[in-house]
């Protein structure tokens, strides 16, 4: 008889949340019951799932008895607060904010990259910022095969990174009405916050966020990460230096055979990944892969996949499945 769980999802009526709603019933993740939580002003709204109607109710101390798995993704203040608190009271919380993942004792895992790595938990998992989740997925492979010698990055991502709020933005900008920001995404292109060394917190996050995914603390990065009117589906421009010598032909075996990756790279006939391809789907897409002759060992890679599902919450959904597989959810 297969065990089923006790799940909560907080901040179940966000982008993500409802996304991870979605995605666990897509998956037939095994549910004994589910609850739906969000903040003050959301509760009362209501969700179908599984074709039956539930309620968002209020996230309160008390709102995780009983409960088996909490995916949180309501930011990182509410799960400061609140994941400690799931945690006590016996629930395994796998966390989409970015407040956790460099804690020295909190496991900052993609299933398809490092899933040995759940083992060391303490009972709160952070998933990864949704650009990096992509980007390790096919560096994963070729680490593996060749090494890694240096990474240069280019994002071209979605508004919908930055929520409800950031696609309401770009829908607002197309219809013409002016918005009090500084820079409009409608059109053109904008970079997230910035932080006190010149990069921006996306860039932060994603070179240090690779280094411990993959185990290589010392593994020279370099990123860009920028804004596109794009509603769904985030893009990477990869540059790669590899320790040993390949063929392309020996790249394509690699990430043919590569857990959660889908290899879309044939320019004769136009073919190459999209935003678009990616959308709704949970898999990793790879195409324009061409050898960089500026560098030894150099290797270009482009590299989609949907930032709401795989970037997020499909991504949580995968790390609590191999938790269940790996038998540490008791």
């Amino acid at each position: 008889m297969i065990k089923k769980f006790n799940v909560a999802i907080v901040g179940a009526s966000g982008l993500v949340g409802r996304t991870m709603a979605k995605v666990l019933e897509e998956h037939n993740f095994p549910i004994a019951e589910i609850k739906f939580l969000t903040s003050k002003n959301s509760a009362g709204g209501e969700i179908i799932f599984k074709e039956k109607k539930y309620y968002f109710e209020e996230l309160n101390e008390n709102s995780f008895d009983n409960c088996d798995i909490a995916l949180f993704s309501a930011g990182g203040s509410v799960s400061k607060i609140f994941a400690p608190i799931a945690v006590d009271s016996g629930c395994i919380v796998i966390d989409n904010s970015s407040y956790w993942r460099m804690h020295q004792e909190v496991p900052l895992v993609v299933p398809e990259v490092n899933p040995e790595d759940l083992k060391n938990h303490k009972g709160i998992i952070a998933n990864p910022n949704c650009s990096t989740i992509q980007l390790v997925v096919a560096l994963k492979p070729l680490d593996v095969n060749y090494g890694l010698k240096r990474v240069v990055c280019s994002t071209y991502q979605s508004i919908s990174g930055a929520g409800q709020k950031g696609v309401n933005k770009l829908m607002n900008e197309i219809a013409g009405n002016q918005s009090d920001d500084k820079y409009p995404i409608a059109f053109s292109t904008m970079f997230h916050a910035f932080e006190d060394n010149g990069f921006t917190q996306e860039e932060n996050k994603m070179i240090n966020e690779t280094r411990k995914i993959l185990h290589l603390e010392n593994l020279p990065v370099a990123m860009t990460c920028v804004r596109l009117p794009v509603l769904g589906g985030h893009s990477e421009s990869v540059n790669i230096e590899l320790m040993k010598s390949f063929s392309i032909e020996e790249i394509n075996k690699t990430l043919q055979s590569a857990e959660g990756v889908i290899l879309i790279d044939n320019p004769l006939e136009d073919e190459y990944p999209t935003p678009i391809l990616s959308n709704g789907k949970d898999e990793v897409f790879v195409g324009r892969v061409r050898e960089d002759n500026s560098v030894e060992n150099g290797l270009y890679l482009w590299v989609v996949a949907d930032n709401l599902r795989k970037g997020a919450a499909s991504n949580a959904v995968q790390i609590a499945e191999k938790m269940i597989e790996m038998d540490l959810i008791k």
